[in-house]
């Protein structure tokens, strides 16, 4: 204090009321702001209003439109061997292609797969965060939790959040003393259970292919067929799906990754199914 002094410094309050509008006599917590030396310790966020508020005064009419226009293929389906689970790798922003080799499986666990629709932000912060919950379970409980439980998780999650802007379509599948397993959980809270699903704006010529080719009874390579003929087609007629063919086969055993096939090669080899 004595050498604060004899250096002729201003105190804290002084500089302060220098640099401050005198109206401003302290600082306030504000919401959705970061503030050092505050109480309160909150999310570092540029002051706003909620994402989806915002988008939805940019889309009025005479505003400034934005279109947040998400384009992907996945497709799942169970057989008699375990589930295929087939993607495309084109992740597009509007009509922008950010990128042509995005892995749209997240590998949760050696037994559990989920997959990408919709943003990637969201669906890689939320399987992730579901894959968290799963290792907790199976530390908890010492074994692994079922491919419903899990696909419940992730929907009540979604529950939790749901009309507040999240982008989200997902399969859930993998192997459990049930069997295989095949779930579809999407950011409304919607959750159900079947034998093929087909996510994305290319789902429904994905539909279309496997629709003519699928049996119960399908040898391991006639369904690694089927899966890429399925992505192909849709990359094919899909301007938002591409770059690649990613492929999962959950097995009894686990998951194994089957194939990364440029669909460029595979249209040459459908093309007389497609011209």
């Amino acid at each position: 204090m004595a050498l604060f002094q004899v250096s002729g410094l201003k105190s804290y309050a002084e500089l302060r009321e220098q640099i401050l509008p005198a109206r401003q006599t302290h600082f306030f917590d504000r919401t959705n702001h970061y503030n050092f030396g505050t109480k309160t310790q909150e999310f570092a966020v540029p002051l706003g209003v909620d994402p989806s508020g915002f988008l939805g005064t940019c889309s009025r009419d005479g505003g400034v439109s934005i279109d947040l226009n998400h384009g992907t293929t996945t497709l799942a389906f169970k057989f008699r061997h375990g589930v295929i689970v087939a993607v495309d790798s084109r992740a597009s922003a509007g009509r922008y292609l950010a990128s042509n080799d995005v892995n749209k499986v997240i590998e949760i666990n050696p037994y559990l797969l989920g997959t990408m629709s919709g943003s990637a932000a969201d669906c890689q912060y939320w399987e992730r965060l579901l894959a968290k919950e799963c290792r907790l379970y199976r530390l908890r409980s010492n074994h692994r939790i079922s491919v419903a439980a899990a696909s419940k998780l992730l929907c009540n999650m979604m529950l939790g959040y749901r009309g507040m802007g999240l982008s989200m379509g997902s399969m859930i599948c993998g192997w459990d003393k049930e069997g295989p397993g095949l779930y579809y959980v999407d950011d409304r809270g919607t959750r159900l259970s079947g034998r093929m699903f087909s996510t994305g704006c290319g789902s429904s010529y994905a539909y279309g292919v496997v629709d003519s080719g699928y049996r119960e009874d399908m040898a391991v390579e006639e369904a690694y067929e089927l899966g890429r003929r399925g992505i192909a087609h849709a990359t094919h007629r899909d301007a938002y799906s591409g770059g690649a063919v990613n492929m999962y086969h959950m097995q009894q055993d686990g998951w194994i990754k089957v194939c990364k096939d440029d669909v460029s090669e595979l249209i040459h080899r459908y093309r007389k199914g497609m011209f």
